[in-house]
């Protein structure tokens, strides 16, 4: 339990009752459901939680997100599967049909206090997800739990925790609006393609790129030894002007005639990062970022595609270069990591992991995950949109998330966590943009 800290209630209580599986509301396909290279390259848990306020009130929140989950999970029957492994060693879904865990629970203060006290300490959001106490690994954790936690102001939370070798932010994002729309009584505004074989690595398989992504950096500079310093969690808001600003910056001395906020945005804290981690000049470091690659396949992936159709990319220089330039360096590097992404790089990519079995190397790297386009906040149970969505937990430490902020959602806030020491120098590069 968690102290309030302020007099107001002498302690913050999270209770929850017993998990129940939700199975799908008709008989669903069942048997082995292929995984793709890219599906295997990120099976951890995303946790997502969704909070909602509304006159209604929460009373029947539970059974209305309970019963249209077992309605639309006859679309998404995968969800309703457990992860094995194949014969040859990789996940594979068992589609059992025997349902997510399911969680009803409550805690002893309002939505609004509960934000506030998570702004101090984000790890306290982990009370609106279930999370199976006794999996000891990715094949023991369920691919899909939920919990609907109740506040006593009458607001309610919709905690996720899925598998992301399930799916992309894209695709989950699909899945919890087709979820809303099933509760509204409406039918699904983008069915899911569940057919992953499309993404099979090719026979052979042909490597056409150098694909830097899974490049081992040797760190030269010890960062190593900065990160046994006490980790320093931070938020910065980027607003319009602020991101004008940037742009302007990144335009000035006429090598660019354009660029994108995610551009400006991924080139400033890269830049800023390397320095405040005090990397010498002939430090290689990498930027990795998803790209959506759907409509970039040929032939482009169908609508509806479930499962992970973004790839990393990748932009690679060393810190001095990086420094010693003008921003409109690093946005270019950027900017040609996004050109990077067709679809024989993605081939390319897709049959580099069947070869090698690698997962991309985080030595050196900053990893970009940018939230700034996925629809998860239009989710609809009946009590309207969400008036908060986000990720669970902090960033580990190669990661940067980028979430939409403000009423337009055209501001960004830039969470990532560092050495306390280096986080200062961070915040002083950034400052004054």
């Amino acid at each position: 339990m968690e102290n309030y800290g302020n007099g107001s209630k002498p302690e913050l209580e999270f209770k929850s009752e017993e998990p129940t599986r939700v199975l799908p509301a008709q008989e669903t396909e069942k048997g082995l459901y292929f995984l793709c290279n890219l599906d295997q390259n990120i099976a951890v848990i995303m946790k997502t939680i969704y909070l909602y306020k509304s006159e209604k009130g929460n009373e029947n929140a539970a059974k209305v997100i309970k019963e249209s989950l077992s309605k639309v999970l006859v679309h998404y029957y995968p969800l309703a599967g457990r992860l094995t492994l194949s014969s040859d060693m990789k996940l594979i879904v068992d589609c059992t049909g025997e349902g997510p865990f399911f969680v009803e629970g409550e805690v002893n203060c309002s939505m609004l206090e509960l934000l506030g006290l998570a702004s101090v300490d984000p790890m306290i959001l982990n009370n609106l997800i279930y999370e199976v106490p006794d999996a000891n690994n990715i094949l023991e954790t369920p691919i899909l739990t939920i919990k609907v936690t109740k506040f006593e102001c009458g607001a309610f939370a919709v905690g996720m925790a899925m598998n992301h070798c399930m799916a992309d932010g894209k695709s989950a994002a699909e899945f919890v609006n087709s979820w809303g729309e099933t509760a509204r009584q409406l039918p699904l505004t983008i069915p899911p393609h569940l057919d992953r074989t499309i993404l099979k690595a090719r026979d052979p398989p042909r490597i056409e790129f150098p694909q830097n992504e899974f490049l081992d950096i040797e760190d030269i500079s010890n960062t190593g030894d900065l990160y046994q310093e006490e980790i320093a969690y931070g938020a910065f808001s980027f607003d319009t002007e602020k991101i004008g600003r940037m742009k302007n910056k990144a335009l000035e001395n006429g090598s660019l005639t354009k660029c994108s906020t995610f551009e400006v945005l991924s080139a400033l804290v890269w830049r800023s990062r390397c320095k405040a981690l005090k990397m010498k000049p002939d430090q290689m470091t990498k930027l990795l970022f998803a790209a959506d690659g759907r409509s970039r396949f040929d032939p482009v992936l169908p609508k509806g595609f479930f499962g992970n159709g973004m790839v990393l990319t990748v932009a690679l220089c060393k810190a001095g270069d990086l420094l010693e330039n003008p921003l409109s360096f690093a946005v270019e590097l950027v900017q040609n990591a996004v050109k990077l992404v067709t679809d024989s790089y993605m081939r390319s990519a897709i049959d580099y992991i069947e070869i090698n079995r690698a997962r991309p190397s985080m030595n050196g790297t900053l990893l970009i995950t940018a939230w700034s386009k996925l629809s998860f906040h239009t989710t609809d149970f009946g009590w309207g949109e969400t008036i908060y969505t986000g990720p669970v937990g902090v960033p580990g430490k190669e990661v940067a998330v980028f979430l939409p902020h403000g009423a337009d959602r055209s501001s960004i806030n830039v969470h990532l966590g560092m050495p306390a020491s280096a986080m200062k120098v961070f915040e002083d590069e950034i400052k004054d943009i």
